[in-house]
């Protein structure tokens, strides 16, 4: 799917990301998020159509958010290996708080200009 069929906005941000596969324990790095999703860089992709449970470290905030996701593509290989994330979320509270911080990090990484643009398109869609 092309950057211009997403239904949020994605900012290149990179946030540390801890979850577990088999029983063993991983730290990869985001290349980018949004409201709805995020693409984890990795060479040690889950299947597509898994749903797992991670966290995600967020610069000044004392504890990580846990989140639940969806892997909607993954390759292992190529130039830009990794994943695919849409959030699923639980807790509407939880949905608005985590994508207040989401916004404030585009804020910080792009500017408020670029950034109210950017979510204005993806409200418009």
């Amino acid at each position: 799917m092309s950057p211009d069929h997403r239904e949020h906005p994605r900012a290149p941000i990179e946030l540390k990301v801890d979850y577990k596969k088999l029983n063993s324990f991983f730290a990869d790095y985001t290349k980018n998020i949004s409201k709805g999703g995020t693409f984890i860089k990795t060479r040690k992709t889950l299947p597509v159509g898994t749903r797992f449970l991670f966290r995600l470290a967020v610069p000044g905030r004392a504890a990580p958010f846990e989140l639940n996701g969806d892997v909607v593509h993954a390759s292992a290989s190529g130039d830009e290996p990794g994943m695919g994330i849409r959030f699923v979320w639980a807790d509407e509270l939880e949905r608005i708080e985590f994508e207040r911080v989401v916004e404030q990090l585009m804020e910080a990484s792009l500017g408020p200009h670029v950034t109210h643009n950017l979510l204005k398109v993806g409200q418009d869609r």
